[in-house]
């Protein structure tokens, strides 16, 4: 059965058949590739297999169906990391993994499509200060992750102690945007993970 994300009421005018999520997997590929202005209603329509009043029905605007694309962007990022952590045992492990899941998102298809919460920081940073927001809510979640994973390094003894927690993860947070960002230029998976040594030199 289709599930509905929060804060998107269920319409009485929705098709039967509406699968959201597979909807909203849709319209993340068109808001990364044509960014928030540059997709209009009829590409969202036609991406999603769905009339414009249907679109309309189901999230009221395109602002609406962005916000719930955004959330599930997030959701499925999170998700992915959580599976990538699971055999990361120590602080400098689970710092690695997050750099490699970065890095195999920056080349190639998904590489040139780009990141969505990067797209949606330049973007929409100053027209749309709720969505700024919410984008800078996930990138603060990345900082503190990324410290926490150093401080617990430090204590399991994987990173040396002088390192600084709160600077270093600022560094590589910047360093993974970086990332997604150079990605869409068009780089080789050598290249990209190539940058993961050089970025791990930090935690010595």
């Amino acid at each position: 059965m289709a599930s509905t994300p929060p804060n998107i009421p269920r319409s009485r005018g929705r098709p039967r058949e509406f699968d959201i999520d597979a909807a909203l997997d849709k319209a993340i590929v068109v808001f990364t590739e044509k960014g928030y202005y540059g997709a209009s209603v009829s590409d969202l329509g036609t991406a999603l297999g769905l009339t414009a009043g249907s679109i309309y029905k189901a999230f009221d605007d395109k602002r609406a169906v962005f916000i719930a694309a955004l959330e599930r962007y997030i959701a499925l990022r999170t998700e992915r990391l959580r599976q990538a952590l699971e055999s990361a045992r120590t602080g400098r492990e689970r710092v690695r993994t997050l750099l490699a899941l970065y890095a195999a998102s920056s080349y190639d298809d998904d590489g040139r499509r780009g990141c969505l919460i990067v797209s949606s920081a330049v973007e929409l940073a100053i027209s749309d200060p709720e969505i700024a927001g919410r984008v800078a809510q996930s990138l603060d979640v990345h900082e503190k992750r990324l410290a926490l994973f150093i401080r617990q390094g430090q204590e399991d003894g994987s990173v040396p102690a002088h390192v600084e927690a709160a600077a270093t993860a600022r560094l590589l947070l910047c360093v993974m945007q970086g990332m997604r960002v150079i990605g869409k230029t068009g780089r080789s998976k050598k290249e990209m993970n190539g940058l993961i040594d050089k970025a791990m030199k930090v935690l010595d």
